[in-house]
């Protein structure tokens, strides 16, 4: 397998994996990384195979906080290995810690980075994102509350999820004009089939030098080579949570695409992989797995094929 590429997020200090693991799926209900056994398997060959960025959130698994409990444990004994991104603040779940005001506010800050920093049996957090943006706390206060955190060490660097292009914009007008630390990630769906981000989100990532980390790249798995018009596997979670997503596919599509890779001896797992991390601003693709073989797939498949300019345009015209 080719050696796993390295890159800046974007122009931050912190280098990541360009393939990354989503931690969604640890203690999931259903999955083969429901348990601590099959969690710790899949960090295993992650680490094996030369990935670093693990990006979890405090309400992953089938209870909040257990993606991470399980990751602290998996973990023990070589934190220093990976960088560790976890996630606060979702305004659409509940969490044990509603009660403590809005999700962007100092007070729930505070609460919420001890839990996280507890279940995942570490000293410090490498990258800790505002999972949505709070309406009800300015992003100065937020801010304020996660320059405190870097101070104390508990936080190296922020960042922020699911952020519009104006939000964005306004976050980095707020954190320069009041000498706060810089969120220096932004984390979005973005994917062939979901490519709104293009917009205004991307522009914003660049502009003022975040690195670009896409959830969902795979659209749900439709795009690992895994899946046809007459369906995949029966334990993959479009055919057993999100049918519509294969009954709605663009099948010519994607058949298209496909036809183009095999004249380059590529799959589609490959081909995907290789337009997103072609894409200006990318720093690394977070996608999730359930079993060693899947983190092997993903890792190799990011390094098998790099798009000329005149390649990634066609690709992404035929799915504009």
């Amino acid at each position: 397998m080719a050696q796993i590429e390295y890159r800046r997020l974007g122009i931050s200090g912190l280098t990541v994996s360009s393939m990354g693991l989503g931690c969604n799926n640890f203690g999931r209900p259903g999955s083969k990384t429901e348990d601590q056994a099959g969690t710790t398997a899949v960090i295993d060959a992650a680490i094996n195979v030369g990935i670093t960025l693990f990006d979890t959130a405090d309400i992953y698994g089938y209870e909040y906080g257990r993606s991470e409990s399980m990751m602290g444990e998996a973990l023990s004994g070589r934190r220093d290995q990976i960088v560790l991104a976890t996630k606060f603040g979702h305004a659409d779940y509940d969490s044990p810690l509603s009660n403590w005001g809005a999700k962007g506010s100092r007070r729930y800050i505070r609460q919420a980075v001890e839990g996280s920093l507890r279940r995942l049996k570490t000293e410090w957090i490498d990258l800790y994102q505002l999972h949505t943006r709070d309406p009800l706390t300015p992003i100065e206060e937020t801010l304020d509350a996660l320059d405190d955190l870097i101070r104390e060490g508990k936080v190296r660097y922020i960042g922020h999820s699911n952020f519009a292009g104006w939000q964005i914009a306004d976050a980095e007008y707020t954190a320069r004009l009041g000498n706060h630390p810089r969120f220096i990630s932004a984390q979005n769906e973005y994917s062939l089939l979901v490519r709104g981000a293009e917009r205004e989100v991307l522009p914003a990532v660049n502009a003022y030098g975040l690195g670009f980390l896409p959830f969902f790249p795979l659209y749900n798995g439709l795009f690992t080579g895994k899946f046809t018009r007459d369906g995949g596997p029966a334990d993959s979670r479009i055919m057993r949570q999100r049918p519509h997503l294969l009954a709605n596919a663009p099948w010519d599509l994607i058949e298209q695409f496909e036809a183009y890779l095999a004249k380059r001896n590529m799959t589609l797992l490959e081909g995907t992989l290789g337009w997103l991390l072609a894409q200006p601003g990318l720093s690394s693709v977070i996608a999730g797995a359930t079993t060693p073989e899947q983190v092997r797939q993903n890792a190799e498949a990011a390094t098998a094929w790099k798009p000329t300019a005149e390649e990634s345009l066609w690709v992404s015209a035929l799915f504009a």
